[in-house]
Formats: structure tokens, sequence, C-alpha cells
């Protein structure tokens, strides 16, 4: 029994801005975007989409795969979501055609609710390995216009179909945590746009990553040298390049381009899709690597604004 990953899918609307566009607005050089925070265009929903449309989305390929017959739990991941008491899930169970005996929640940290669902549902599967649960990480980032953070916007939704049968990725069951009390990034009720203090935030992330790291390897996780792909949390794709000098500087290891940078090509034309981020950038590495994945590990870290931090682990299945 192989517990994790069997389906992988996501979805993007089909519109965009360039961000040098939104440079020539803010009336400054389009480099500042494109090397500066390593990002070239963001994701843009219409007006006839929203997080449910985008995780139906989603998750459409994976239903047309496996069917709807042994997927008995939704957990719809946003932090974006369209009402204070309904889960998104239940619209998006509905668009899909799933079955009546169904659990159906909403979860919310900042970015790092999927991570969270993927170690619950990896749980509930262990306990019940012919059963099924399906994971939607769905977001729209917005910020004001002209702030410095709204460049960083985005969307987008990855689906997860979470199994016994591991076609994609085998969940380490060990991993490293770290949460604390911050305001980094916070969006009160009142607000459509979130408030971010990015400087400190992007501290926050390293500071928070580093303590996951530790966990990880306390909890008897694997060494830095033997994964073959680093896949992080990109608000902008400069902060993974960060987070990975930053663990190789821990770790006294070199830090090797070809092991991070495969998963940040989706993220750059996209932009900050929140909780699908890091899955986005795991779907970039698995495609976008060279050399063959199969039975190596990826490291993964997931982090939300507030703060949680987790670092993860998995092997790639062969084909």
């Amino acid at each position: 029994m192989k517990i994790g990953i069997e389906y992988l899918s996501f979805f993007v609307p089909q519109f965009y801005i360039d961000l040098g566009t939104i440079a020539e607005q803010q009336d400054v050089a389009a480099e500042k975007y494109y090397n500066g925070i390593g990002q070239e265009k963001m994701s843009m929903p219409p007006h006839s989409e929203d997080v449910v449309t985008l995780g139906a989305n989603a998750a459409h390929s994976i239903i047309e795969k496996n069917g709807v017959d042994d997927i008995d739990t939704v957990i719809f991941c946003t932090e974006t979501g369209i009402d204070q008491s309904k889960s998104a899930g239940i619209y998006v169970a509905r668009l899909l055609g799933l079955k009546d005996n169904v659990r159906n929640v909403e979860m919310k940290q900042a970015c790092y609710s999927a991570t969270a669902a993927l170690q619950l549902a990896c749980g509930y599967v262990a306990r019940k390995p012919n059963k099924k649960v399906l994971i939607i990480a769905s977001d729209i980032s917005r910020y004001d216009l002209g702030s410095n953070a709204e460049s960083s916007q985005g969307c987008g939704a990855v689906a997860m179909l979470i199994s016994s049968d591991a076609k994609i990725l085998e969940v380490d069951p060990v991993s490293g945590l770290h949460s604390e009390d911050v305001m980094d990034f916070w969006r009160p009720n009142h607000r459509k746009t979130a408030i971010v203090d990015g400087k400190f935030s992007a501290q926050k992330y390293l500071q928070s990553m580093a303590h996951a790291w530790n966990d990880y390897q306390e909890n008897g996780g694997r060494n830095f040298e033997e994964f073959a792909q680093f896949c992080y949390h990109l608000p902008f794709s400069k902060m993974g390049e960060k987070a990975h000098r930053h663990l190789s500087k821990i770790n006294s290891s070199p830090m090797a381009e070809k092991s991070y940078l495969p998963g940040m090509e989706l993220n750059r034309v996209i932009g900050n899709s929140y909780s699908a981020s890091l899955y986005i950038s795991l779907i970039s590495a698995l495609t976008r690597a060279e050399g063959d994945l199969s039975d190596k590990p990826i490291a993964l870290f997931s982090y939300g604004s507030g703060c949680v931090g987790e670092l993860l682990s998995g092997v790639v299945q062969p084909n």
C-alpha cells in the first residue's frame, strides 16, 4: 500500500496580464518585476470565474479518469472563499456529479491549508484504504491597485486525489512543523484585498522554513543531499530562490539550480495562487525537471502567513 497522490491536475483561466503592462502603468522598468521578483505574468479570472469554477475545472479531468464511486471526502482549501459558512466544495461536488454520501468541508490557513488537507487525507486513507479523498486548492490573490504587492497577484486551482494507490507521489510519513502568531499578512472581513508586510512576511517565511526543516530532521527525515527536486510555496518565484539559498546554507550544501528552478517555471507565468501555489510548483517540477525522477524523493515546503510552515517529502512513482 502506497499512500499519497494518485492523480494531480491544475487549472488557470485563459486570461493574463503581462507584468510589463503593470510596470508601464506604474512608470517603472519592467525588469523590476521580470528579474526583481522573477515574475512574467499574472493569471486573471474573468467575471464568470471564481474559486468554485476554478476548482471544478481543476478536478474535472480527475473525475473523468477515476469516477466518483470511491470518493467519500472532499476538502476544499482556500483563503478567498465565497461564503463564511458554506463550503465551496458543496458547489463543486454538484458540478462534478459526486455522490451524496460524501463529507465535504472547507479549510483555511492562508496559503498552507492544502498541505494540512493532504496530511489529513493520508491519515484517513491509511484507516480506510478502499476510499479516496479529493482535495481542491483554489485561490484568487488580490491586492490594492498601486500597492507594492500588486505585481504578485494571480489565480489558479489544483486538484489532488489521495488514495492507497499513489501513482504520482507517495507521501512520506515524516514531516517537520512550525507555527506562531504573527501579523505578516491578513485580510479582515471588511476588505476584498489582503494586507501584507512583504519584507516581514519574507523574513517569517525563511524563519519558519528553518524551524520546520530542523523539526523534520529531528523526526527522522531525509538528508538534504537525497532530494532530486525542491518545491516551495511561491508568492513570487524569487521567494523560492531565496528559500533554497537559505536551506542550502543551513545544510552547508551547494545551491544547485537544476534542483529548484524546474519547480518555478509554471508559477512565473501564473502568479500567486495562494493554497494552490506549492502544488503548481510540484507539477512544474514533475513536468520540467531533466531526467527520470522515478523512485526519487522530492522535498516540499509549505508556508501560510500568520503563520504555519511544514516541510514534507515524498517519492516520485514510476511512469
